[in-house]
């Protein structure tokens, strides 16, 4: 994102010198320092953005801390293998865009910046300093307490800056932005079982969907996803790495911690245990593992540079 773009209606370098009490004993206020006041106490914008959900990147994130020292941030970290995090993600960015301008939601792929953090969670920023509200995907009514909360607090801290989202008015009084496209029926119908721990119900709409449009990229990285849920629900990490330290030739031993591993951000380790289990594999064998890694494939995202990898390996191993 293009440090311009963020910056809209006023240059932010005004407001940072205004927090940090630059130009005390200097001159009188210019009409720059006058309209610094007015973005901060939220009279006029901080900026202007396309909306109020912005994809990001470390640099971006490096430029809404900056901003949360005159309005709050929520920053989403998200996954694609979490289908907790795929589910949570068209809601928050609802909330946040009902809010017409006082919050803006930064939304960073854990999985495209392993860097930046390996759980999926959700943050607020306020006045540069970040504050963990949630893991998981609780529920709407939930999420919007804490939003509001949020808002509260930085009323009381006087972040009372705002942003200008094209096209929807000033931010407060403006037209409502344009709603979310809804999910296809059975999209929905899975991701509602999957939210309440119906794995087999999520895991019957996804095939239902596939059904009727095999070609449904969605609906085939939300069957994975849910498979892999189901497969680890009921077991503990302890459980399912001991399994694997005593059992070393065990097959299903050594896909259940690729999976624990995949399910924890750690990807590339899951696909090097199967790439490594599969030249001593019995045919059979070599089926399951090649049969998994497709599946953990879509999971984590066909586009991801760690797939690719992989997926040559894994070619190489079969030819």
């Amino acid at each position: 994102m293009d440090p311009a773009d963020l910056r809209g209606a006023v240059d932010l370098s005004a407001l940072v010198q205004r927090a940090n009490g630059a130009g005390e004993g200097a001159a009188p206020p210019t009409a720059e320092a006058a309209r610094a006041e007015a973005v901060a106490s939220g009279a006029e914008p901080i900026a202007v953005l396309p909306d109020a959900v912005v994809e990001g990147d470390e640099q971006t994130l490096q430029e809404f801390m900056q901003l949360s020292r005159f309005m709050p941030v929520v920053v989403e970290m998200h996954a694609a293998w979490s289908s907790e995090a795929q589910a949570l993600s068209p809601v928050l960015a609802r909330l946040v865009r009902a809010q017409h301008g006082r919050l803006v939601l930064v939304r960073i792929d854990l999985d495209a910046h392993p860097m930046l953090g390996k759980q999926p969670q959700v943050l607020a920023l306020l006045a540069g300093q970040p504050v963990q509200l949630f893991a998981g995907n609780p529920p709407e009514e939930q999420i919007q307490q804490l939003l509001d909360e949020i808002l509260q607090v930085a009323q009381q801290q006087g972040l009372r800056g705002r942003v200008q989202i094209e096209g929807g008015g000033d931010g407060e009084d403006g037209a409502e932005p344009a709603p979310e496209p809804e999910l296809p029926p059975l999209h929905a119908e899975a991701y509602a079982a999957i939210e309440r721990g119906d794995y087999e119900a999520g895991i019957s709409a996804f095939e239902r969907a596939l059904a009727e449009n095999p070609a449904d990229e969605q609906a085939h990285a939300g069957l994975a996803q849910v498979k892999l849920l189901e497969r680890l629900q009921g077991r503990t990490l302890d459980e399912i790495r001991s399994r694997a330290a005593a059992e070393p030739d065990d097959l299903d031993a050594q896909l259940d911690v690729a999976d624990l591993d995949l399910s924890g951000g750690h990807v590339e380790d899951a696909f090097d245990r199967l790439l490594r289990a599969f030249p001593s594999a019995d045919a059979d064998g070599r089926t399951r593992i090649r049969e998994r890694l497709l599946e953990l494939f879509e999971v984590v995202g066909r586009d991801d540079p760690r797939v690719s990898a992989a997926r040559r390996r894994l070619t190489s191993l079969l030819f």
